[in-house]
């Protein structure tokens, strides 16, 4: 993987690390911010932390920031409206566009992309009323996991073993204010692909005693274990890494991003949803990748914000 083409932090200017808004991810964005904040100051970059909260003009804008490092995570911040605020105000940011955050963070319209590129993903049925779960009993049979479409972070979803439990996941995903689907459960072992600059990372192989890899697995228990190397051959890891850059190619995602999927006890790759303002926590995947790959957190955190330039 190439290496930094800035040399000098000045050439970056003054950078907003835009943090918090106002969705169900907050805490953890506000996370992420701090950690990005404190690598671009060690790194001699003129950056100030801002979190957002629907005053981007005044707090951006009017303070005369040269770009943007945007690490606000879930609605608003990574669905393609902050993309398209800054758009109109000429400033460049890190990560996708407005066309790629919107489809990514919209997870039945990922599917529909996937399907069309003919790229594997689950099989799914959207879950309008009381009807569709009968429906989803027959054309999915149990078990399923059901998400609500625009939320992150694993929040809203639950495993369903039968039409008792659908109906309640149905319920408590609808809290989140968008579409809910149920997805087809696949029996297999979980992977996460890092995307930077249009290069793979190395996979990571996600071990949890949850259910499935849940908030809780994220970001607060000490159970969930990451293996990296992942353990898959070289060549199955490449050809794993190929079908992640062409799930982000067929959304138009650019910058920097994280491809979730699962390998089922045959060995078929199935893509779950990609990310495109990953988390920079201390739980978080793609900093583990990079350091795998020799990027430390601070370069890595350098070689992001170095994406706004080809916005400039």
């Amino acid at each position: 993987m190439s290496g930094s083409t800035v040399l000098d932090p000045k050439e970056f200017g003054r950078v907003a690390v835009l943090m918090g808004g106002e969705a169900a991810e907050r805490e953890v964005s506000l996370t992420s911010g701090r950690a990005v904040l404190a690598a671009l100051e060690r790194k001699g970059v003129s950056a100030t932390g801002i979190d957002i909260q629907g005053d981007l003009v005044e707090r951006v804008w009017n303070q005369g920031f040269d770009r943007v490092f945007n690490i606000i995570h879930g609605r608003g911040g990574e669905d393609g409206v902050l993309q398209g605020a800054l758009e109109s105000l000429g400033i460049p940011y890190t990560g996708s566009g407005v066309l790629a955050s919107a489809l990514a963070m919209d997870k039945l319209r990922t599917k529909l992309c996937w399907v069309g590129s003919g790229l594997p993903t689950p099989h799914w049925l959207v879950l309008e009323d009381e009807r569709d779960v009968k429906r989803s009993a027959e054309l999915l049979g149990f078990p399923v996991i059901v998400k609500p479409a625009a939320e992150g972070s694993s929040l809203g979803m639950s495993r369903a073993g039968n039409a008792e439990e659908l109906t309640a996941a149905w319920h408590e995903a609808s809290r989140y204010g968008c579409p809910v689907f149920a997805e087809q459960w696949i029996t297999g072992s979980e992977y996460t692909a890092a995307v930077l600059d249009g290069q793979p990372l190395p996979l990571i192989r996600l071990e949890t005693p949850h259910v499935f890899y849940d908030f809780d697995a994220k970001y607060r228990a000490d159970t969930t274990r990451y293996h990296c190397p992942c353990g898959l051959t070289e060549d199955t890891e490449q050809a794993i890494q190929e079908l992640a850059l062409r799930a982000c190619r067929s959304l138009a995602v650019t910058g920097w991003a994280r491809v979730d999927l699962l390998i089922d006890g045959s060995g078929q790759p199935t893509l779950i949803e990609v990310n495109t303002v990953p988390g920079m926590t201390d739980h978080s995947l793609v900093p583990m990748a990079a350091k795998v790959a020799g990027i430390e957190f601070d370069d890595l955190v350098w070689r992001i914000l170095e994406t706004s330039l080809a916005r400039a």
